[in-house]
């Protein structure tokens, strides 16, 4: 181990080499998901032409290797980053950013999965999942090209994230910390009003009981329309998020408990 040589400056990465581990990542970042070491292998595949570049001596590829097949995981949208900032880590200081490298990764992969997971597994397909949904529903094939769209956008998006990530270095955590934290908190306002919205105009609950004392009848929605509009359904969204949070609670059994009290309350004349 002594003997090997430390690898200097003088080999540069190029474009192509940084698109190379851009595709690399976007196409088999998960392809080798396990439970043991979750992405590190497609981690492994991504920066493999990045280690046969820097590193001649064998010995210092297969220490590399045992590197990058430690444990990783984090957003797959984000892990472009996270390479980028390897490479030029790797770039600048060769062999001998191994333990940097390492801690780089660990360090980063938390971080990044916060705002990835927040803003590519809940908000952008809650937004446009809803929106896309409620055309759908009004029989209109807008809602599935804006979909589509959407995804085709993030995934062009996806391919400039290794390359910010190599010029840009660590520094982008800081540099672009403020402007993730804003964008990520207009995008949960965002998709609060949008839920909020098609929380109003697509679910359908109307009380039909009609209450009489004498010649007077009441119907029972018109009394709560003068509480607030949409209240029942708005009733039903909070009784399914707070059934979504117990232990136990899956989406599924969510569903068919929302079906059978639906057909109950409708064959008693409560809910039409």
């Amino acid at each position: 181990m002594e003997n090997m040589k430390t690898n200097t400056n003088e080999t540069k990465l190029t474009k192509k080499d940084i698109n190379s581990v851009s595709r690399r990542w976007i196409m088999g970042s998960q392809i080798t998901w396990n439970y043991e070491k979750q992405m590190a292998v497609g981690y492994l595949w991504a920066m493999l032409p990045i280690i046969r570049k820097l590193y001649k001596d064998p010995e210092q590829q297969k220490e590399m290797l045992k590197t990058h097949i430690q444990f990783f995981n984090t957003t797959p949208h984000m892990g472009g980053f996270i390479c980028g900032i390897d490479a030029a880590t790797e770039e600048h200081e060769g062999f001998k950013a191994k333990e940097t490298v390492r801690g780089l990764k660990t360090g980063l992969m938390g971080p990044f999965a916060g705002v990835g997971d927040t803003l590519f597994g809940v908000l952008f397909p809650t937004i446009f999942g809803s929106i896309a949904a409620y055309m759908g529903q009004e029989g209109s094939m807008v809602g599935a090209v804006i979909w589509l769209l959407v995804n085709i956008a993030i995934l062009i998006l996806r391919t400039f994230t290794t390359g910010i990530g190599y010029r840009e270095g660590s520094k982008i955590i800081t540099s672009a910390k403020d402007k993730l934290d804003a964008l990520t908190a207009a995008a949960t306002l965002l998709g609060i009003t949008v839920v909020g919205a098609l929380v109003a105009t697509v679910v359908k609950a109307n009380v039909t009981a009609t209450f009489t004392s004498g010649e007077i009848s009441v119907n029972g929605q018109d009394i709560l329309n003068q509480i607030m509009p949409c209240l029942i359904p708005a009733a039903f969204v909070g009784f399914i998020y707070w059934l979504l949070g117990r232990k136990k609670m899956s989406s599924t059994k969510a569903i068919i408990l929302v079906m059978v009290l639906a057909i109950l309350l409708h064959v008693v004349g409560i809910l039409g």
